[in-house]
Parts: structure tokens; C-alpha cells; sequence
């Protein structure tokens, strides 16, 4: 029953009790509550997350309520009510629907935060058509990768990140159409692209949303591994069960909350938290158009009297650079709820907020593949500062070893494991059916992250079981950037780690050895660097570049990234049998 779920947050000793694989759709029933008996109950009814999202507050009138707080980079601010939303968002799906834009079509979204993008998201989704998001620091390289592999028909983006895409443009035959959005910027829109302003102003603001069921794809987001290209993890629009069930029980969103959620849209927890969850929930949310900054992070939070904040450990330790005094320095009472993910918070973390806010910080943990929250510091229970939390009803993990058997024994280092059969769990990564099997083994979605499990069942992150980076909450392929550091001329061989940082727990640092004719020196260094930052973006380029001699490689030549850690870090090597002779 849906009123399981709140008996179940009450403390940690009826969390134990919590039913594993519990009947999702018994949430869903709250939705129809208030609803006149519609379609939603046929067969062939109406499932859309821009449905859920959007239109269904309007049918049950609530249509004048606030959706979104728009705050400029200035500090502007616009209101839009969820009828705004739905009017603005059948404009953009009627202006895709007169460029020929279908069902299952991929839309990549390339822009900061502005009411037009999540217009655009939703519009889209209201098509039919799957939405792609792009973190707007990539540079063209990513960009032509994720648009190429998923064979993109169109790209949304702004006059600032246009020239990114006209790099591309000529590498991607799949790309139709380049929509942009000029007015915010006050730029004219060159012939060969379409104007946003244009195709939606004179559009219908009634629009009837594509026939989508529940295990349509809807989202497509792109996450790096250790080797390959990067994987498009692609989710179904039954996820929203599961935004909608952690938004109310994670997130705790009460009816009247004001929501800020600071990730870019460009990654999954900008579209999870930042759109899917807090709009199911009916919430009003806070989108800030701005970067990082103390100052403007607290006054904005004053300003609009911001009751629940979704950050990340990066700014949380940038905040705590600026001090617990700089907080008190603003009104930031109407805080209730503090909350982390991305990476590990520390301790040290949690303990902070308490000072500053008068609140601890909750930590929780999932991934771009299970779409939702999975293991989280509930607001009814006692935090442990440095762990992720304990499992949310209805999902079942568990610490297992190599062969897939559950470690029982507490605080004893595994995989961290997941049943897969919940809604918001990915369905394939795409056009790559050998990966995405890889990733389901004796009964379990393999996580890729090493925990530990204490005697009252709260999960402990111990580490990554590969080289992906995490820097600042961004997975980063060390292939990527290895592969972007040999197109350069210099370069003979490249091998990339990631290397502890005490802000943004890991920095990207390349080791490389010269072609023949060039020599060390640290112009070099800063040429690569910017080759890098040029083709990948500042978040995803090297911040240290090592110039030596030889990579140590095994026998058959692949380059091992654990001895260059090892290395760099004065760990213990381990076993060297395998590696090449000098």
C-alpha cells in the first residue's frame, strides 16, 4: 500500500522491515485521486512524463499554481504557473511536429539553464520522441560522440554553444535540424538554423501527447566507462514511479515547498531532481540560471525562501571554503532539508551543515542507470555521517562477491548490487546489447561500486571497481581523454587516471610519452592542456599533464592506469607478472 511508504521512513528498525520488490504501481494510483475518470484508465491510455509532469496538475486544477522560479544570470527572475508550462510546452511540440520530429526520434538538448530548454524537454517528450541532454561545458568532441552514436535527428542549443555544433555539423548525417534559441541572447539566428522565437510563437498551445507507454523510451543520458565510447543509458517513461516516489519520501516535497535542485540539466540528476521528480510531485522549484557562488547560492535561497536544496559534495566543500560565517550572514531559515549526491560526502560534510544551516546534510546514492534514488539518509532517521544511507522500500540491494553471492558479514568490502526489476532502472544502452548484458550478473545489476554494509544495513562507498573518474560528481572516461590526447601530434601514448583532490574528489591527470622530434617542456604541457580543454571542455580535460619516458603496459600492450595510480600515489604495486619488459 502507498501508505506503506511513509510508515516504512518512520525509523530505521521499520526500514529493516521494508518489503522488497513492493508494487510500484500502487503509487501511481495517488496521481488519479483527484482526476475526473479519463483515458489514463484504458488499456491504450495516456503514460508520458510531460503528462505526469505537467498537464495532469492542470486537469486537476491546479493550473495556477507556481512551477518554475526562473532567476537569470543577472538576477531577473520569471514565474511561470504549470499552465504556462503546458501552453509553452505544446507550442514547442507542435513546432517539432511540423519539422517531421517522430515518436523514438532523438532530440539533444545542448543549453544552460532557461525556461526554454525545460519548454523543450517537455515538448519533446510530449512528441513521443526521446530526449538526449548535453552538459553545456562539453566541447565538440563529446558532442559529436553522443549525437553521432544515437544518430540524432535534432539539436537544441544557443547562440553561445553554436559554434560547437557548426564544428560538428559536417560529421553527422543523422542531424536535421539546428534549433536555436537567440532572443535571450539578443542574436540573430544565421539562415540554416531555425529560430526557437519563430517556429513557437504563432504554434498551437493545444497539443495532443503522443500515445507513449509505460515502457516507451523517454530519456537517453550518456555516461562514460572504462574503455569504449560513451554509453546511452536509455530510460522508459515508467520512471517516473520512480522520481515521483523518491521525491515524496527522499526528498520529503510537501505540497507548498519551495525546491532547489542545483545540477545542469545535462546530467541525470538535473532531470531526475531537477525536472521529473519536484514537477510529479506538483512542486515549485527554483531553477537558477547563474554558477557557483557562496553568496549568490545563500541569497538566493533567502530570496525565494527555499525550503528543500539538492546540491553536490563539490559545492558543499566550496561552501565550507567560504565558511560557516558567510552562511549566518543570511536569512536561511527557511531551510528544512539538505541533501547531497553525486559522489561521497564527507564526514566532515554532513557535520558542517548542521553548523552552518542548523541542518545535517543527507547523503544518497544512485546512478545515471537506475534513473532514481536508490540508498539514502531518510529525514526521519539518524544520519551516519559517511554513509549513503539505507535502501529505498522497494529496492533491494545487497554487497555481493565475484560469483554473485550476498556478503552477510558486516562491513565486509563487495560490489555494491541491485535487483533490477524497478521502474526507473535503464532498459539498454544503445546499439550496445553486449555492454549493457555485461552489467546484469547472477541475478543483479553489478553497480560498478565497491561498498560495505554495516549490522543495521547502512551502505558504506569504499570506491570504483574501475577507472572511470569521478571529478566533481562528472564521470569521465579516462579512454576519452586518452584517446583526445593522441590526436595531438606530440603524443605517442597517453594513459589518464584520476587523482584525489580534496574538493572535487578527483582530478583528471594524463601521463604521456613524445612522439619523435619533440621534447618536454612546459609550454608542451599547456598546448596539451588546451588541446584538450578545446575538444572536451574545461570539466573533462586534464588539470595535470605528466610527461615521461614509457607507460608500463602489460605484455599484449595494453597500458596499465593502476601502476600509473599506484605510482602516482606511493601505493603498493601489487602484481607485475604481467607487465612488459624493459
Amino acid at each position: 500500500m502507498v501508505t506503506g511508504y511513509a510508515e516504512i521512513t518512520k525509523d530505521v528498525h521499520a526500514l529493516k522491515r521494508a518489503p522488497y520488490l513492493a508494487d510500484w504501481a500502487k503509487l501511481r494510483e495517488e496521481w488519479s485521486w483527484d482526476l475526473p475518470k479519463s483515458e489514463l484508465d484504458l488499456p491504450d491510455g495516456l503514460y508520458n512524463l510531460a503528462h505526469e509532469c505537467i498537464d495532469r496538475h492542470v486537469e486537476a486544477g491546479r493550473g495556477d499554481k507556481r512551477a518554475m522560479i526562473w532567476q537569470s544570470a543577472g538576477g531577473d527572475v520569471e514565474t511561470y504557473t504549470f499552465a504556462d508550462m503546458r501552453a509553452h510546452t505544446n507550442r514547442f511540440a507542435n513546432a517539432l511536429k511540423g519539422l517531421g520530429v517522430q515518436k523514438a526520434d532523438r532530440v539533444f538538448l545542448f543549453a544552460d539553464r532557461i525556461p526554454e530548454l525545460y519548454f523543450a524537454v517537455f515538448g519533446t517528450l510530449k512528441t513521443g520522441a526521446i530526449i538526449a541532454p548535453l552538459f553545456s561545458a562539453f566541447g565538440p568532441e563529446p558532442v559529436l560522440e553522443r549525437v553521432r552514436r544515437a544518430e540524432g535527428s535534432v539539436i537544441i542549443t544557443t547562440p553561445k554553444l553554436l559554434p560547437k555544433v557548426e564544428q560538428i555539423r559536417g560529421e553527422l548525417p543523422s542531424l536535421k535540424h539546428v534549433i536555436v534559441i537567440g532572443h535571450r541572447e539578443g542574436a540573430e539566428v544565421a539562415e540554416g538554423n531555425l529560430d526557437y522565437r519563430a517556429l513557437t510563437k504563432d504554434a498551437s498551445e493545444q497539443f495532443d501527447i503522443e500515445r507513449t507507454g509505460p515502457e516507451d523510451w523517454s530519456v537517453m543520458h550518456f555516461t562514460s566507462g572504462t574503455t569504449g565510447l560513451p554509453k546511452g543509458a536509455a530510460h522508459v517513461h515508467n520512471a517516473v514511479i520512480g522520481h515521483y516516489a523518491t521525491g515524496k519520501y527522499v526528498l520529503d516535497l510537501h505540497e507548498d515547498d519551495i525546491y532547489w535542485c542545483t545540477a545542469d540539466p545535462g546530467w541525470v540528476t538535473g532531470t531526475s531532481y531537477g525536472m521529473f521528480a519536484p514537477w510529479s510531485n506538483g512542486v515549485t522549484q527554483v531553477i537558477d540560471e547563474g554558477g557557483f557562488g557562496a553568496r549568490r547560492w545563500y541569497e538566493t535561497i533567502a530570496r525565494h525562501g527555499v525550503n528543500v536544496w539538492y546540491t553536490a559534495p563539490t559545492a558543499i566543500r566550496l561552501l565550507m571554503k567560504a565558511g560557516a560565517n558567510t552562511a549566518r550572514e543570511h536569512d536561511l531559515s527557511s531551510l528544512r532539508y539538505v541533501m547531497s549526491v553525486g559522489e561521497p560526502l564527507n564526514p566532515e560534510g554532513v557535520v558542517w551543515g548542521q553548523d552552518a544551516f542548523d541542518l545535517p546534510i543527507h547523503d544518497n546514492w544512485w546512478q545515471t542507470e537506475t534513473g532514481a534514488i536508490m540508498v539514502a539518509n531518510y529525514p526521519s532517521m539518524p544520519i551516519r555521517p559517511g554513509s549513503m544511507g539505507r535502501p529505498f522500500p522497494g529496492i533491494e540491494a545487497a554487497i555481493v562477491d565475484d560469483e554473485g553471492r550476498e556478503v552477510t558479514e558486516p562491513m565486509t568490502e563487495g560490489s555494491l548490487a541491485l535487483r533490477p526489476d524497478f521502474p526507473s532502472m535503464f532498459r539498454t544502452y544503445w546499439n550496445d546489447q553486449e555492454r549493457y548484458d555485461s552489467r546484469f550478473q547472477h541475478g543483479w545489476y553489478i553497480s560498478g561500486d565497491k561498498a560495505k554494509r554495516d549490522a543495521d544495513g547502512y551502505f558504506w562507498f569504499v570506491g570504483r571497481d574501475d577507472d572511470v573518474i569521478n571529478t566533481a560528481g562528472h564521470l569521465v572516461s579516462p579512454f576519452e581523454v586518452e584517446s583526445c590526447l593522441i590526436e595531438h601530434e606530440a603524443v605517442a601514448e597517453a594513459g589518464v587516471i584520476g587523482k584525489p583532490d580534496p574538493t572535487a574528489m578527483e582530478i583528471v591527470k594524463a601521463f604521456v610519452t613524445l612522439s619523435e622530434g619533440y621534447e618536454a617542456s612546459e609550454q608542451l604541457r599547456r598546448d596539451l592542456i588546451r588541446h584538450c580543454r578545446d575538444k572536451l571542455g574545461p570539466g573533462t580535460a586534464p588539470r595535470e599533464i605528466a610527461i615521461i619516458d614509457t607507460l608500463p603496459k602489460t605484455r599484449s600492450g595494453k597500458i596499465m592506469r593502476r601502476l600509473l595510480k599506484a605510482r602516482e600515489l606511493g601505493l603498493p604495486e601489487g602484481d607485475t607478472s604481467t607487465l612488459e619488459e624493459d
